[in-house]
């Protein structure tokens, strides 16, 4: 397998900077691509280790390229995230001046946390999605575009000036990002983790949504993502894509997973992780009932109960 792990490109996304805060950036080459499909693609070839991307926002909440690519297609796995504040600034050819600023670009997700700022300060503005938000700074570079949303330390890679800094329409916004690779054994469990799945329903009926939530609520599992995404069957068709607490190896979400198993058409296991920021110490206490002996306790009961020692 090839040492270097794959990104959403050009050089100079927020991708690029929240990939390298992890260590083992520091001994892998790191290969920029076009979207988030080819970089994904480059992992299911065996052209990359992993690939990088963004997967959710505290504005917008998650980011469909990156479910659609993760639900569909031959199957990969979430190992690591990473989660980083970010501001845009309004990236210019030098010389260029606020009331010049005719047409704006930037990756699809920037645009609900600029709208505002757009509203007041560029309200006659075009808005066109590029790529990625350095993808745009690129075609700014280019004479396409008047201006780019984008991180400020993009603008000296692309030859631009930074117009107005420290835009943003919610305070403390933030983007989760994941390191993704093949499917193979989840790492130990850390006692601050996440596990994502897919889930597809076996059929439509009143309650269905609820039957599935119910196999983690009834064994005290927060949910911290419930998104549905279209299967592309049908109107009314969908699968959810859900971030629970915890890691596979512990027992109670293990058994919500063997329910879900059971009632549902399709589980996809996407990965059991290290959440982002949060030590051990900061996880809830598991719910009365829900802990790791609490389960064993209660399977060697019904043995006894089966061997006639209860």
């Amino acid at each position: 397998m090839p040492a270097n792990y794959a990104y959403l490109g050009p050089e100079g996304t927020f991708t690029e900077v929240a990939l390298r805060t992890l260590p083992e950036t520091a001994t892998r080459e790191l290969i920029p691509y076009v979207s988030v499909q080819s970089a994904l693609d480059a992992v299911r070839a065996g052209e990359a280790e992993a690939a990088f991307v963004p997967i959710e926002n505290s504005v917008e909440g998650g980011i469909t390229t990156t479910l659609d690519e993760l639900v569909a297609g031959e199957p990969l796995m979430i190992y690591r995230e990473v989660l980083l504040s970010i501001t845009f600034a309004l990236l210019v050819r030098p010389g260029t001046k606020l009331s010049d600023v005719k047409t704006v670009t930037a990756h699809p997700a920037a645009q609900p946390q600029v709208r505002n700022w757009m509203a007041v300060n560029l309200p006659d503005a075009i808005w066109e999605s590029a790529a990625s938000n350095a993808d745009g700074a690129r075609l700014v570079q280019e004479g396409r575009y008047d201006a780019a949303f984008a991180g400020e330390f993009a603008a000296s890679r692309y030859g631009l000036e930074a117009l107005e800094t420290g835009i943003h329409d919610a305070e403390n916004a933030q983007t989760r990002f994941v390191l993704v690779g093949r499917p193979a054994r989840p790492a130990a469990p850390t006692g601050a983790d996440k596990t994502s799945v897919v889930l597809w329903q076996r059929d439509d009926h009143p309650g269905a949504l609820r039957d599935l939530l119910g196999e983690f609520a009834t064994r005290g599992i927060n949910l911290m993502l419930l998104q549905s995404r279209p299967t592309g069957a049908g109107i009314g068709n969908y699968c959810f894509c859900v971030d629970a607490e915890g890691h596979i190896s512990d027992r109670r979400v293990a058994e919500a997973l063997m329910g879900l198993k059971r009632i549902c058409l399709q589980v996809r296991f996407l990965g059991s992780y290290p959440r982002a920021e949060i030590k051990p110490d900061d996880v809830r206490s598991p719910l009365p009932g829900t802990s790791d002996d609490e389960f064993v306790a209660a399977a060697d009961w019904v043995a006894r109960c089966q061997d006639g020692r209860f």
